[in-house]
């Protein structure tokens, strides 16, 4: 079942129904043998490129006429060289690869801490969306208006929660997160990525923080996770700040198991997958695969 079909089938909001509420039930099984591509080079942009055509090329993704959201990490008030963010031509490329295979519109946008214009302005991602000049394309800012509370029914920490309606109801969803240091989940990758298009209050997520990113992670399923590891921030995160704690590491991972995608980037960082709570915990709901060697990796340097 493709993502479109599913949302066609659990969508349960409609005009006269008030305030929606959804009931979803998983039903994105990850491929046994999960392909992760990991790509090393100096030119963002081909980086990009490359891993998408090593996973089956932008098509194999998005079809003529879907709706697409590029989910980046915009959350901070800092520019690209802090490595706070997903850098900016990690999403001008995305953007530009989801055009050319024929989106019909492409939505970013991210609930950020730090004050949101400043954050879309000084993380050079607002530049590079205004630089498109075409109507199809739009950075906008989180719209209260567009949380909706979900029933969770296979969560075990989270029940219900508020979900922004843009990241579910696209046809294609692209996460594209930074890989960082984050000072309580120890790293933020892709699952972490998610805080980003939830409501409510987000601080009482942090106790017990990694079974309830896999609990949302039942409900919010990319069609693709594109690990941005250009410049990992290493220390202080998940803000940074300081250029001393930046690694430029000129990676980009890709994969459409978001659990084996975590679990490789986690390497990069000296670390292993199983040290990852919400990586430990999404694989245990079997919300895909965390051991190294049943992934299919493909390492590239361009």
């Amino acid at each position: 079942m493709n993502r479109r079909t599913f949302l066609k089938d659990v969508l349960l909001w409609s005009a006269g129904m008030g305030i929606p509420v959804l009931d979803i039930t998983d039903v994105f099984a990850a491929a046994s043998q999960p392909a992760i591509v990991k790509v090393t080079g100096s030119s963002y942009p081909e980086l990009v490129a490359r891993a998408i055509e090593n996973l089956g090329g932008a098509q194999r993704f998005i079809s003529s006429g879907d709706s697409v959201v590029i989910k980046p990490n915009i959350g901070w008030d800092r520019k690209p060289e802090q490595g706070a963010n997903t850098h900016p031509e990690v999403v001008k490329k995305l953007v530009e690869l989801a055009l050319d295979a024929g989106a019909s519109k492409v939505k970013l946008f991210d609930y950020t801490c730090n004050e949101k214009r400043r954050c879309y302005v000084n993380s050079g991602i607002k530049d590079v969306i205004d630089g498109f000049g075409d109507k199809r394309v739009r950075l906008e800012h989180i719209d209260n208006r567009k949380f909706i509370e979900v029933d969770i029914k296979k969560g075990r920490s989270l029940k219900r929660w508020e979900i922004y309606r843009d990241a579910l109801d696209a046809d294609v969803y692209i996460n594209v997160p930074v890989a960082k240091h984050h000072g309580l989940s120890r790293l933020t990758l892709g699952l972490k990525n998610s805080m980003g298009v939830i409501g409510g209050s987000r601080g009482s997520l942090h106790f017990n923080i990694g079974q309830k990113l896999a609990d949302l992670a039942t409900v919010v399923r990319p069609t693709l996770t594109v690990i941005d590891a250009t410049r990992m921030l290493l220390r202080n995160g998940p803000q940074g700040g300081n250029i001393k704690d930046v690694k430029i590491a000129d990676t980009i991972v890709a994969s459409v198991d978001p659990v084996a995608a975590d679990a490789y980037a986690t390497t990069l960082f000296g670390m292993q997958p199983e040290e990852i709570a919400s990586t430990k915990a999404a694989y245990k709901m079997g919300l895909g695969e965390m051991n190294l060697d049943k992934m299919d990796i493909r390492e590239l340097t361009l």
